[in-house]
């Protein structure tokens, strides 16, 4: 038996792998920080290995992981042909995360949630391209010397609103780069009437990945110096979070109407959004957009909900170091934080697959069409 995690994404350090019944890993830590949840690793039988044995696999530190309310309820998901994953009988002690499965195939691949791969989003971003309506552009590199990519979708004209999208500033979070699959698939979808409409009164720009250092080196939640670029929005800088400051530098120029960042997250089991409500210039209007936007989604998809959540900030003491926070207040726009979980949609589960990859691209174009009836309205 031999456990592995060189590859896209791969995170996990092998203790003992010596015995099926039970196997000892552990979580690496994201470089130069103390955020750890992510895994993804491969396990190849060899032909010594009895078949239809039952591994056992203990993630011995997962109870000093980042989020430990994360494990409670979670199935890892699992993989034979890396395209597929289902979920698998998952158990936690509050000390080690133990995963059980009589593996079907010679190699398994266990992951946190379903990877997104870095030439899956090269593949992305390169065919949408070919659409007469998009443009890609490369805002800069990464620490690690990757393309910052940036996809401009629609014509710019007068009166025509302004709306950004990111995702994967945390790069652990792969539902969010599944999201924007769907939605940048329906957006360029030349037969789809509310993504033509859409385009007659709006351009969109589009980060996929904010994170792409992060997500190839198998990150939880930084970049390749260890930032936190969800907390870097008031003052970034081109040597610690250049992903940030270079977008933040094209919103100057462009303006912001609607604001959408793209997240997951590790313990509430459900997909809400998170506001503006404590920033200092949040009135009236900021408040009946939001409750707008929200009640727009909720009569479009069962998927989303307004009940489960964080809590509201209070006002005046939103933290201004927030991606959702500094664009509301900077450009007095809409704007959210689109939150989806690593477990399953409590309100409407699926207990092969939990919330899955293909869920969250679904819920993807359902914000589309939410956007569509909210574009009239963001001015």
């Amino acid at each position: 038996m031999q456990i592995s995690s060189n590859f896209d994404s791969g995170n996990i350090r092998v203790i003992d792998a010596s015995q099926a019944n039970n196997i000892q890993l552990e979580i690496n830590k994201d470089n130069e920080s103390d955020f750890y949840q992510w895994f993804h690793f491969k396990l190849q039988q060899t032909p010594s290995d009895n078949e239809n044995v039952e591994h056992v696999i203990h993630l011995t530190n997962a109870g000093n992981s980042a989020y430990v309310e994360g494990w409670e309820d979670y199935h890892a998901v699992a993989s034979y042909d890396r395209e597929h994953w289902f979920r698998v009988p998952t158990e936690f002690d509050g000390d080690k995360l133990t995963i059980k499965l009589t593996p079907d195939y010679d190699s398994v691949y266990f992951a946190y949630f379903a990877p997104y791969s870095y030439e899956r989003h090269q593949d992305m971003i390169h065919g949408a391209q070919l659409h007469m309506d998009c443009k890609l552009q490369v805002l800069g590199q990464t620490l690690d010397g990757r393309d910052i990519s940036l996809l401009k979708i629609g014509e710019e004209a007068q009166g025509k609103k302004i709306i950004w999208l990111t995702a994967r500033q945390h790069p652990g979070e792969t539902m969010a780069e599944w999201f924007m699959e769907g939605f940048i698939d329906r957006l360029l979808d030349e037969d789809d009437g509310v993504a033509r409409a859409l385009l007659n009164k709006a351009v969109f720009y589009i980060v996929p990945n904010m994170n792409p250092d992060g997500s190839v080196r198998g990150h939880l939640r930084t970049n390749a110096c260890g930032a936190n670029l969800n907390r870097e929005w008031q003052s970034p800088t081109m040597e610690r979070s250049p992903e940030v400051y270079l977008v933040r530098e094209l919103m100057k120029k462009t303006g912001v109407d609607l604001f959408l960042d793209i997240h997951g997250d590790e313990a509430l089991p459900y997909n809400f959004v998170a506001g503006c409500e404590g920033n200092p210039s949040y009135n009236e209007r900021n408040k009946a957009l939001e409750d707008q936007f929200k009640a727009f989604l909720i009569s479009i998809t069962p998927e989303f909900q307004d009940e489960k959540g964080y809590d509201k900030d209070e006002p005046g003491k939103a933290n201004m170091t927030v991606a959702t926070n500094w664009v509301g207040e900077q450009f007095d726009s809409l704007a959210f934080t689109i939150e989806m979980p690593f477990k399953d949609n409590a309100l409407l589960p699926d207990y092969s697959v939990g919330w899955s990859d293909e869920r969250s691209s679904l819920l993807g174009r359902d914000v589309l069409t939410t956007v569509y009836h909210m574009v009239d309205e963001l001015r």
